[in-house]
């Protein structure tokens, strides 16, 4: 246990601030999901769950979204996002990417995240067994069970997964920032998108971007450790690396 800490302690102290934040981040929604299991485990999240999905819905016809009708195109577009198919082919061209930069410890490492990510939103989902929303008529087809969304869970862990070895593998601070905000911004819509098909309550969203947004920061600080250990391949800036130097040519070539 001793060693354990000091190890800690020696990589925190070694590390920049941003590994403190998102270590902090992590603990923070590890409580959160906690605490908002118990509390839907009690039924106290009811009230609020009904009103979030009716307020989405048009009073007089439950089956019509609020607002214009191209929406619902869109909202299914965006929950197509966080589906297996996309993120099975996000996940093959980042790792044909990440192949192609000769970052094979990096692909590995994304592998494993998203395996995980995959088993602990599978055995959540099986011991808190929540059924499917009941208030509002369902917009598209779902067979599994509610809490926490798989969609919300699996769009957090892994595009904020990718965007972070994405971010690590330049130098440029606008790169990085703009690979983080892309994630985010998908992982919303597809969370939002959930609750607007009435698939899945507000707190099963709100779990599974809690769950996935800390296993995506606890990959992230574990890939900053192994990079210190050089198991990972260090940052890099494929943007600015230089054309290999003109061969000189041969003095008689020069001469003419």
């Amino acid at each position: 246990m001793q060693w354990f800490v000091g190890t800690l302690h020696k990589f925190f102290q070694r590390s920049e601030p941003w590994v403190f934040v998102a270590a902090l981040v992590v603990v923070l929604g590890v409580w959160g999901l906690a605490a908002l299991t118990g509390n839907v485990m009690e039924g106290d999240t009811t009230k609020f769950d009904t009103a979030i999905l009716l307020a989405f819905r048009q009073p007089q016809d439950l089956n019509l979204l609020a607002g214009p009708g191209w929406l619902l195109t869109v909202v299914r577009d965006a929950t197509a996002l966080g589906g297996g198919l996309v993120i099975g082919l996000v996940l093959s061209g980042t790792t044909g990417f990440l192949l192609l930069a000769r970052r094979y410890h990096m692909v590995v490492f994304l592998l494993v995240a998203t395996l995980g990510a995959t088993g602990m939103n599978y055995l959540m989902k099986l011991v808190i067994s929540r059924a499917r929303p009941a208030v509002v008529p369902h917009l598209t087809d779902v067979t599994s069970l509610s809490f926490p969304s798989g969609h919300s869970a699996m769009s957090a862990a892994v595009y904020l997964t990718i965007g972070a070895l994405l971010a690590q593998s330049v130098k440029k601070r606008r790169l990085k920032l703009y690979f983080v905000l892309i994630a985010l911004l998908i992982t919303g819509m597809v969370g939002l998108s959930r609750v607007m098909l009435g698939v899945h309550y507000p707190t099963d969203v709100l779990a599974g971007w809690a769950s996935g947004l800390a296993w995506a920061l606890l990959c992230w600080i574990v890939a900053r450790y192994l990079q210190r250990r050089g198991a990972i391949e260090k940052e890099a800036d494929p943007m600015s690396e230089q054309p290999p130097a003109a061969e000189s040519l041969p003095a008689t070539e020069a001469k003419l």
